[in-house]
């Protein structure tokens, strides 16, 4: 087995691709080799900054004998053929979320990296985020009571001054910002409440400076009891907000998981408690690099990523007919 820091190689090197590769330093437990996009010069900034080599071609990358995992930020439609192609080439995987935009390639990527024998993990890490972990304590611990909704909303700005590329193509985010950053938010749900039964979610363009819809909204009933509201949009001031409302209280994570509010049953107000934020990011690399050197699954691999997208499939049928719908039936 090898030993010291696990090898990985950056694949996308958009901004989503430095967050990645920064958070691979921090962990300690991997360092970045080498990098590939499809332009010179995003490869040669890239290079330069992390002290890697650049690959001019994918095929380059996976046919390098010291590359042992690839991180994969690239457009959400070429997720499923890269990891296949990794993990074809033995290559263990990270891939940013959603794991794929179909549960049919979902099923093809966990399908091959199986059979490969790699690791695949999805990058869902705001579950890690402290005010979140504190609010699945309370949850296990009772102290919420009987779960009854949760509510959260994902939203930002980035689009009002949009700049041309793949983000702004509907084919690659076909429920706006639900398909981006509302599925944080889904896998929190999974996380706190477990799979969901059932939604109905609406979708619209309002300000219309791009193709996309810029407004999402989706209800979920869970299997476990409890409904749920999900809202996203994409030119609204930026909110990452989860909240979870029981029985005996209610919990709040605000500020993108920094901030931790409590209020019980018989209290007039909440209040606010201490929370250690972390690096998700780089505690997700950490465990993606533990996993490669000792075995074991990842917190959010394949069936987690899965999971997401089953539901992200449901919402999409949804807002297309109207209609209420099921989502075991995506599930395959």
């Amino acid at each position: 087995m090898a030993s010291g820091k696990v090898r990985l190689a950056a694949v996308g090197l958009g901004g989503w691709g430095h967050v990645l590769a920064d958070g691979a330093l921090k962990s300690g437990a991997c360092e970045i080799v080498s990098c590939f996009s499809r332009t010179q010069e995003t490869r040669r900034a890239f290079a330069k900054k992390y002290g890697c080599r650049q690959a001019n071609r994918l095929d380059d990358v996976l046919k390098d004998s010291e590359v042992e995992g690839v991180l994969i930020a690239t457009p959400h439609s070429t997720h499923a053929g890269i990891i296949c192609e990794a993990a074809s080439a033995g290559k263990h995987v990270f891939v940013d979320k959603p794991l794929t935009l179909t549960v049919a390639d979902a099923r093809r990527s966990i399908r091959e990296t199986a059979r490969a024998g790699v690791v695949l993990q999805v990058g869902h890490h705001r579950r890690r985020l402290g005010a979140t972990r504190r609010i699945r304590g309370m949850i296990e611990q009772g102290a919420l009571g009987m779960l009854h909704q949760l509510e959260a909303n994902f939203s930002i700005p980035n689009w009002q001054n949009p700049k041309p590329g793949w983000r702004t193509d509907p084919a690659e985010r076909p429920a706006g910002g639900m398909t981006g950053q509302g599925v944080h938010m889904v896998d929190n749900f999974h996380y706190l409440a477990g799979p969901v039964k059932r939604l109905s979610a609406f979708s619209k363009k309002l300000l219309g400076r791009t193709s996309l819809n810029d407004v999402t909204s989706a209800i979920f009933e869970f299997e476990s009891g409890p409904l749920g509201y999900l809202g996203t949009t994409l030119v609204i001031p930026k909110m990452i907000n989860l909240s979870a409302f029981g029985t005996d209280g209610a919990a709040w994570s605000e500020e993108d998981g920094t901030r931790l509010y409590f209020q019980g049953r018989d209290e007039n107000a909440r209040k606010e408690l201490p929370v250690e934020a972390g690096d998700p990011v780089a505690e997700q690399l950490k465990e993606f690099s533990r996993c490669i050197r000792e075995g074991g699954r990842p917190e959010t691999g394949g069936p987690e990523g899965l999971e997401v997208v089953a539901v992200l499939e449901a919402i999409i049928e949804s807002m297309n007919t109207g209609r209420a719908v099921e989502v075991a039936p995506f599930r395959g």
